[in-house]
C-alpha cells in the first residue's frame, strides 16, 4: 500500500523500549490511527489487528472528525453516557433524579440498563459504538425473560434512548441507533363511585384518610400531594396553594378542598411539617382493596430456604383516585374541563381525556336526557300541529 496523502491520516503500530539487543519490540498487534484534529495530533487505538478494518476504522474516525465530533467518539463507554445522563437531569433540576439508599443519584430504568450493561465500578461497559438496535432487542428479550412486564422494560429502553440523545446532541456519537420499544399494555380505565369509595376509605387507618380523600376528591397526583406544608393550607377558605417547584408542570396551583377533609384536617396537631402521611400507604392500601372486593392480594412463598414471603397484588391502584377525581369533577359535579384540569393540574387535553373515564351509568343517563328531551320535542310539535289545524278549520268556516 502506497503512501498516504496529507491530511488523510495514517495508521501506526506503538512500539516499547528497545529490548537488550537494542531491538524494538511491538507491544500489541493492534493498528493505531492517527490524524489531526484542531492543530492537534490524536492517535487512538482501532481495536483492529486486520490493516485493512483498521483504514475503516480510520475513514470513520475522520468523518465523524469532520462532523464534528469529538476525537475520543470511538473511546465512548456506557458509564460515560450514564454519566451524561445524570449530569443533564442534576443541570436541569429534574425531579425524576433521585438518590437511593446508597446514597447513589439514579434515574427510573437506569438499574436496568446497568445490571444488563454489567456496570459497576470495575466495569464501564461496553464501547457505546457496540450499542446497535439489536442490543435493546436483546435486552427486551432477557427482561421479559426474567418476568418483566412490558411498560416496565420500556421504561429502560426509553432510558437507554435518552442518554444516547444527550450524546448525540453534545456531538460525542455521529447518529443514535433505533431503540425498539414493546407494546403497552393500554391506559388503565379503574375507577372508583362514591358509595364504593366511602367503604374503602371506612377501611383505612385514620392516618391514611387525609391523603386518600385529598387524592379523591381533588385528583392530585400522590407526589405531589405527599410535599404539601401545613404553610400552604388554608382552612379558612378551604385551599391548598401547591408550589410551582412541587407540580409536575411547573406552575403553581390551587385545590380545593372539601369539607369532610376540612374536618379531619382541623382535629390534627401540631401543624408543622408534613401535611399528609403515607406510612405504609402502599400495604393498607392493596389490604384495604382486597377486603371490599376491589384487588386480590396472593399469597407468594419464597423459592429458596430463608426467602421472604410476600403478597402479589391486582386489582385498583392510588392513582386510579385521580381519574375517579377527574371523572366525577367533570360528569357528576358538572365543572367545566378547563376548571377541573386546573384542579388536577392536567396541562394537555389529549392526557385529561385520558383520564376522564365514561361509565355505563353515565351512557344511560345521556340516553334518559335524550329521551327527555325528544318527548319536549315531540309535545311542542303535537301543540303546533293541533294549533295549525284549528286555525285552518276556523279560516274554512269564514
Amino acid at each position: 500500500m502506497g503512501r498516504r496523502a496529507k491530511g488523510e491520516g495514517s495508521l501506526l503500530k506503538i512500539y516499547g523500549k528497545k529490548d537488550a539487543n537494542g531491538n524494538k519490540k511491538a507491544v500489541s498487534e493492534i493498528w493505531y490511527a492517527q490524524y489531526r484534529h484542531h492543530g492537534k495530533t490524536v492517535r487512538v487505538s482501532t481495536g483492529e489487528t486486520s490493516k485493512m478494518k483498521a483504514l475503516h476504522e480510520l475513514r470513520r474516525l475522520m468523518s465523524e472528525r469532520d462532523g464534528g465530533l469529538a476525537p475520543d467518539a470511538n473511546k465512548l463507554r456506557y458509564a460515560d453516557l450514564r454519566q451524561m445522563l445524570i449530569d443533564n437531569y442534576r443541570e436541569k433540576e429534574n425531579r425524576t433524579l433521585t438518590t437511593d439508599a446508597d446514597g447513589e443519584e439514579t434515574v427510573h430504568g437506569l438499574k436496568q440498563l446497568d445490571q444488563f450493561f454489567g456496570y459497576g465500578k470495575d466495569n464501564p461497559g461496553p464501547r457505546v459504538f457496540e450499542i446497535t438496535p439489536q442490543t435493546s432487542q436483546h435486552f427486551a428479550r432477557k427482561r421479559k425473560a426474567q418476568g418483566v412486564g412490558n411498560a416496565i422494560i420500556n421504561r429502560g429502553l426509553a432510558c437507554l434512548r435518552r442518554m444516547l440523545r444527550i450524546a448525540h446532541g453534545d456531538d460525542r456519537i455521529a447518529r443514535v441507533p433505533k431503540v425498539h420499544f414493546l407494546p403497552e399494555p393500554r391506559a388503565r380505565k379503574g375507577f372508583l363511585e362514591l358509595p364504593k369509595f366511602n367503604e374503602l376509605l371506612a377501611l383505612l387507618p385514620t392516618h391514611l384518610k387525609p391523603l386518600v380523600l385529598f387524592l379523591y376528591y381533588c385528583g392530585v397526583r400522590g407526589g405531589e400531594a405527599k410535599q404539601i406544608e401545613w404553610s400552604q393550607v388554608d382552612l379558612d377558605r378551604r385551599l391548598i396553594r401547591l408550589e410551582e417547584e412541587q407540580t409536575k408542570t411547573d406552575e403553581a396551583r390551587y385545590a380545593p378542598l372539601p369539607a369532610e377533609l376540612v374536618m379531619l384536617l382541623k382535629t390534627i396537631e401540631p401543624k408543622t411539617g408534613k401535611v399528609f402521611d403515607d406510612k405504609n400507604l402502599r400495604v393498607e392500601w392493596q389490604k384495604a382493596c382486597a377486603a371490599c372486593g376491589q384487588g386480590t392480594r396472593t399469597l407468594v412463598e419464597p423459592k429458596t430456604k430463608g426467602g421472604w414471603s410476600w403478597y402479589r397484588y391486582k386489582g385498583l391502584a392510588v392513582h386510579d383516585l385521580r381519574r375517579s377525581a377527574v371523572r366525577n369533577l367533570v360528569t357528576v359535579a358538572s365543572v367545566p374541563e378547563k376548571v377541573a384540569m386546573s384542579i388536577s393540574g392536567h396541562k394537555t387535553r389529549a392526557v385529561f381525556d385520558r383520564y376522564h373515564i365514561v361509565s355505563t351509568t353515565d351512557v344511560s343517563a345521556a340516553m334518559s336526557k335524550l329521551e327527555l328531551a325528544a318527548s319536549g320535542i315531540g309535545e311542542s310539535l303535537v301543540k303546533e300541529e293541533i294549533a295549525a289545524s284549528k286555525k285552518k278549520r276556523a279560516s274554512s268556516r269564514k
